[in-house]
């Protein structure tokens, strides 16, 4: 600014009356490097040269005191209790009106005040000698007449008098030292006292002159800086008054889109620049964000809440897709059986719609002690409610266990009704009522059903919402013809995940003003600020828009709003904890198996037990002579023998072995009495194997 004095921003800020702000400054010099960076009550203020800066108020908060004898500087608070006297000045005033003009602006409460003068003064018949000290009691002021001071003259031999001194006089008149006592909020309001020198009353602190300064909080904005920036005037920085050749320089707010929405309703429509784009991984997967650039310019046309639906594709081998659908879409919908892979999406199912149907998708086995029941494929249930069902107990040991359970009827067709042969065993689970069976199926039980409908009526997208609850599984059966291209058509089944209540705008590019779209303002990170660009169309005459009411996001979008909905939802129940001793006890065998002997025999444990089974403590048995007729088939198992408790027991058991034909050829075997005295009857079994696999390798060599 040629011809324009600097002034650090200290001293213009001190000098500045509240009452001509605003004030543009612009920052010419300062202590900075590659931008003023400060940090100061956590706000960061940067000015570099050049920078406008428009202060819009200040504050008062401190007090910088400098020692002029040492040039020390340090800072009291504007509401210090201490007191501070005035120390006169050294060099003389050379009028009365001069010397009066440095008191404060509230005059008569400094008042009396005591000065001499080093030259006679002759006022009307009456001259006052050099030296004599002169005590002010009042100023005088009359119309049509000069203003006077009234003194009072103390003469010799405890004389005195009282006289009035015109403010013109000249002289050479010198303060001297007053008590009067100031604070600092005291001497920073008087412009007068801010310009002389003051000493501590307490000398204890400080004896020696002080020049004291006010410290400001200044409240300014700046361009591209969304709020109002706070730091203090004793920033080193030099400054130039440009209000006048800037006052037509616009000062850019960038606003979020959370601040647009607060606007009120008078600022739309309106013409936009945007000043930060889009992250580029955006929660939305849609054309018009790809043409969001940086400059470019958008047009708010109304800002509204807009009730929406969040849809979602079926997972399958290409990626799940995801849409944000306005409500005022035009399109039919015709609902699709939902499917389930627990008990428990059941029970979260039929408690937001009663009587829900389901079929069995998948055979499962009942399991008695989980009490899991069995289910067929083709199995038609219809949920009633949720009950509290008793395990069975194993023993009366076993501690007796309440779950959570779904109770459901078992829908059967007329004709099946003679072919049920269920026993009597479940009781408690299943029973009998009108011809339809009750069973519970634990909310921790897995198991796939498939929803039962009987609706193939059409329905619009605010119509589902009224009559149905959510998750919805719908098709589209008649596009939205008022879009060019409908993307919700071409699914075979489409999943209503949530409906929304958003806060939307409704925006359209400066280029294709009748094309818009809605943006959701929650989930958009974006700042823009308002223009002074005229809309591109005549005032009276708005396009007609058409509205993009179809927004696919991204499962990112998915997975934010989920987290947001089911924050406090409960997880699934987990299966009840079974009393493991019982069936240890059933499974553990009453003697060790061949497998096991023979694993523990490798290994180096001592045990007396292992130690007779060794093969030096028993002697083999003799070969068993050769067969008259080679068949070449492998020699037969000897069966293994069996325990009282397992012959008994009725329970079918998975068989792992190949049964033979009858008409096969057997080796016959030798007899071998059992030892009745002995436990180890399967050591001799193991040993007679062994030797039959050597004989008939024996055989096949000798021919």
């Amino acid at each position: 600014m040629a011809g324009t004095t600097a002034l650090s921003l200290q001293q213009f800020i001190a000098s500045l009356d509240k009452s001509c702000l605003p004030k543009i400054l612009q920052v010419c010099s300062g202590v900075y490097f590659q931008g003023s960076i400060y940090e100061l009550s956590g706000s960061e203020v940067c000015f570099s040269t050049g920078d406008l800066i428009k202060v819009i108020d200040i504050e008062l908060l401190s007090v910088s005191c400098e020692d002029i004898s040492n040039n020390e500087k340090f800072e009291l608070p504007i509401n210090h209790t201490g007191l501070f006297k005035v120390v006169p000045e050294d060099m003389p005033y050379t009028s009365v009106e001069e010397m009066v003009s440095l008191r404060p602006l509230d005059l008569e409460s400094c008042l009396p005040f005591t000065f001499t003068n080093r030259s006679k003064i002759t006022v009307g018949n009456f001259t006052l000698g050099a030296g004599r000290a002169l005590t002010v009691l009042s100023i005088e002021r009359r119309e049509g007449e000069v203003d006077h001071v009234r003194c009072h003259v103390k003469g010799q031999q405890e004389t005195s008098a009282e006289v009035c001194i015109p403010l013109s006089a000249q002289g050479e008149f010198k303060e001297c030292e007053s008590e009067e006592r100031f604070t600092l909020r005291e001497i920073m309001s008087s412009q007068c006292l801010c310009s002389r020198k003051f000493r501590f009353i307490n000398t204890t602190k400080c004896d020696r002159p002080l020049v004291l300064c006010p410290i400001y909080q200044v409240h300014a904005i700046m361009s591209m800086r969304k709020n109002v920036l706070k730091f203090p005037s004793s920033l080193e920085v030099d400054v130039v008054d440009a209000t006048e050749l800037c006052e037509d320089v616009n000062f850019v707010t960038p606003l979020s889109l959370t601040e647009v929405f607060s606007q009120p309703e008078e600022s739309f429509p309106a013409v936009v620049e945007i000043l930060e784009v889009p992250e580029t991984r955006s929660l939305f997967k849609c054309s018009w964000l790809s043409e969001m650039k940086l400059g470019s310019n958008l047009i708010f046309h109304k800002k509204s809440s807009t009730a929406m639906v969040l849809l979602s594709s079926l997972k399958s081998r290409k990626s799940q897709q995801f849409f944000l659908v306005s409500q005022q879409y035009s399109g039919r919908f015709r609902r699709r059986p939902r499917e389930f892979n627990s008990v428990y999406e059941l029970h979260v199912a039929s408690s937001q719609a009663p009587a829900l149907k389901v079929g069995v998708t998948r055979s499962c086995e009942e399991v008695e002690e989980e009490g899991l029941p069995a289910l067929s494929v083709g199995d038609q249930l219809e949920v009633v409610r949720c009950e509290t069902m008793r395990l069975p107990c194993e023993s009366n040991k076993e501690q007796t266990q309440f779950v959570e359970a779904l109770l459901c009827r078992r829908l059967q067709d007329p004709d099946d009704g003679d072919d049920d042969d269920d026993d009597d065993e479940d009781e408690d689970e299943v029973k009998q009522e009108n011809g339809k069976e009750e069973i519970f199926l634990p909310l921790y039980m897995q198991g796939h059903f498939v929803e039962v409908l009987s609706d193939s009526k059409k329905y619009k997208l605010k119509d589902l919402g009224k009559e149905f609850s959510l998750p919805l599984n719908v098709k589209v059966v008649s596009r939205d013809t008022e879009l060019e291209a409908d993307p919700l058509a071409g699914f075979a089944c489409l999943r209503i995940e949530a409906a929304m209540l958003e806060p939307t705008i409704q925006a359209s590019f400066a280029h294709r003003p009748e094309h818009c779209f809605e943006i959701p303002t929650e989930w958009l990170s974006m700042s823009v600020h308002f223009t002074k660009d005229p809309l591109p169309w005549p005032s009276s005459q708005p396009p007609k828009c058409h509205l993009d009411r179809v927004t696919e996001v991204t499962d990112m979008f998915f997975y934010e709003f989920r987290k947001q909905g089911n924050s406090d939802a409960a997880p699934p129940p987990r299966p009840p904890k079974r009393n493991m001793s019982t069936s240890k006890s059933l499974k553990t065998p009453s003697k060790p198996s061949k497998k096991s002997i023979k694993m523990s025999s490798n290994k180096s444990v001592p045990s007396t037990e292992l130690a007779t089974l060794t093969l030096d403590s028993k002697r083999r048995p003799p070969a068993p002579p050769a067969p008259g007729i080679l068949t070449g088939q492998p020699p037969p198992l000897v069966p293994r023998k069996h325990s009282a408790a397992e012959v008994t027991k009725g329970n079918a058991r998975p068989n792992t072995y190949v049964q033979r034909e009858d008409s096969k050829k057997k080796v016959h075997l030798p007899e071998i009495a059992p030892d009745v005295d002995s436990d180890h009857d399967y050591e001799t079994v193991d040993e007679t194997f062994v030797t039959i696999l050597k004989a008939a390798q024996e055989n096949v060599m000798f021919y």
